[in-house]
């Protein structure tokens, strides 16, 4: 699904197990390499330089299928007091975890591993919540947003795929490759305007909307009337 920053959150069973095997350690350096080398880029920091524009200083953030902590160590960066990694890669969460030690900050944050749905009692609200490239790893949108979407307490960013015909044909022909290789790992291409109806349901509206070629970075924001579940 295109560059890894955060698109390792799964579900369990086949499809976990799936991206153990594509994110692995080997994985993991290379894409800490290339973040140290050029930093965030792309979507991720679009991403980031949207949810940094409401103001982050002093503030708390659930990273949901962080990946090696791209936006973790962004908004760290920009002020934010500390927060929750979520990942079902361990070599992610791993690599995460070293960099935010490596950084001076790995004691204000805390990582989980598995499958965030199944983990979402285990997490305490924060009031940033972000998904970066992530629901295009899950085959339960709903349920993933349905048990993001309370714990944010003012903002939610996320970054899946535009859902267009080239790219419903590119994900095909990706899961077809997979099913003849035997590998577990899907993609996903998930209605926007579902998308939008479950987030809408706990309270959230969008805020800004940006779209590339393959990328769309949406970030919702909760009404002051509207609080968290």
């Amino acid at each position: 699904m295109g560059g890894r920053s955060g698109e390792s959150l799964v579900s369990c069973c086949g499809q976990c197990r799936g991206i153990e095997a594509v994110f692995d350690d080997s994985a993991a350096r290379r894409d800490l390499r290339r973040y140290r080398r050029k930093g965030a880029t792309g979507s991720t920091r679009q991403l980031i330089d949207a949810i940094a524009a409401e103001g982050v200083a002093g503030l708390t953030f659930l990273d949901i299928g962080g990946g090696i902590g791209q936006v973790q160590h962004e908004l760290m960066a920009c002020g934010a007091r500390g927060g929750t990694s979520v990942d079902a890669s361990p070599a992610y969460l791993q690599t995460a975890r070293d960099e935010a030690v490596r950084r001076g900050y790995g004691d204000r944050m805390r990582y989980l591993g598995g499958d965030f749905v199944t983990r979402a009692n285990d997490v305490e609200a924060a009031e940033i919540v972000t998904l970066d490239r992530v629901i295009c790893c899950y085959p339960d949108m709903p349920a993933l947003l349905g048990a993001a979407a309370p714990l944010a307490r003012r903002t939610l960013g996320i970054v899946f795929p535009r859902n267009t015909p080239f790219i419903r044909a590119g994900v095909a022909i990706v899961n077809f490759v997979q099913r003849l290789r035997r590998h577990p790992f899907r993609g996903y291409i998930h209605d926007p305007d579902e998308v939008e109806a479950v987030l809408a349901r706990h309270g959230l509206r969008r805020r800004s909307l940006r779209e590339g070629f393959l990328w769309r970075v949406m970030v919702y924001g909760r009404n002051r009337q509207s609080p968290a579940a």
